[in-house]
């Protein structure tokens, strides 16, 4: 089995799942597939950490540009409504 990126389901969230990595539309069997409650997504996906140092620098305008950070959101159904989430946890290979 590959290494999988993890993405948690809100509590209580229905399908049908329509899934965005950065705004652009995610087709299930293709770029993921929904495992329990989880998304588990294909191809890497990228959360940047920033520490204090990174942070400071950005803050001074000591860095140009910002480093790789994924968004993954989510439409779904909630007792019976549409609603969306954004921004939801990443969860590299490896971890728990």
């Amino acid at each position: 089995m590959s290494a999988r990126w993890r993405v948690p389901l809100p509590r209580g969230a229905e399908p049908p799942y329509r899934v965005f990595v950065n705004g652009v539309p995610q087709a299930e069997g293709t770029d993921y597939k929904v495992v329990g409650a989880e998304l588990h997504f294909f191809e890497p996906l990228e959360k940047e950490r920033l520490g204090v140092g990174r942070w400071t620098a950005m803050f001074l305008g000591l860095f140009g540009s910002y480093g790789k950070n994924d968004s993954v959101d989510v439409q779904y159904r909630l007792a019976g409504r549409d609603v969306s989430a954004t921004g939801l946890e990443i969860i590299p290979p490896g971890q728990p």
